[in-house]
């Protein structure tokens, strides 16, 4: 996914580093997340964290109970997780939170009545989610990657998914290229950690390595 792309465009500038947990909610992040990220991490040398949740969360209750979690419940936790990354010094300026993307009701659908289950998400209802989480970076003062509201600037939205709720490959890419406004200029301020291959002295690699 959009995880593992983006090393490809951070090369020796800096570490990605994935803790994504699949079919996982706010409620649960935010009790793992001092495990994922604690006081011993070097807060000087992060560059961005980011946070994309919601498209679980907005679960309808009445059919998907276990992922569902309340819309102000939803916000709390949101907000619970940038005060704690805050708490550990990653300064608000270099978190990130990207809102759920659109749910592509029919194809999802289809894929429910495969497993012999009813829609469970509605896009409406995701919106909302998206709406919460716009307002929570708003209030935190931290940066904002509004996929919901992004993709559907396209009439039919659909190519960014892969079964109408997880992204596609160009709904992977979607996400780095604008994930990448945010951090391009973060990151050409950053030194190389490693020389280019060319520039590596062949008869004598520790002067160039070490």
């Amino acid at each position: 996914g959009w995880s593992c792309a983006m090393p490809c465009v951070c090369f020796r500038r800096c570490d990605v580093v994935n803790r994504g947990f699949s079919g996982y909610n706010t409620r649960w992040a935010k009790v793992i997340l001092p495990r994922l990220m604690g006081k011993s991490t070097a807060a000087e040398r992060t560059v961005a964290v980011t946070i994309f949740f919601g498209a679980n969360d907005s679960a309808l209750k009445d059919v998907n109970p276990q992922q569902h979690v309340p819309l102000e419940e939803y916000t709390a936790n949101l907000t619970s997780m940038v005060h704690y990354l805050k708490s550990i010094d990653i300064s608000k300026d270099r978190i990130i939170l990207i809102t759920p993307p659109p749910l592509q009701e029919s194809a999802w659908e289809k894929e429910c009545l495969a497993k012999g289950d009813k829609l469970n998400r509605r896009n409406a209802t995701t919106g909302e989610y998206a709406q919460a989480c716009v307002r929570v970076a708003r209030d935190c003062g931290t940066e904002v990657l509004d996929l919901w509201t992004l993709m559907q600037k396209d009439e039919d939205f659909s190519c960014y998914l892969s079964d109408g709720l997880h992204l596609s490959t160009k709904g992977n890419s979607f996400l780095v290229g604008q994930l990448w406004s945010y951090l391009e200029k973060r990151l050409s301020a950053l030194p190389p950690l490693l020389p280019y291959w060319r520039d590596v002295d062949p008869q004598d690699p520790e002067a160039s390595l070490l």
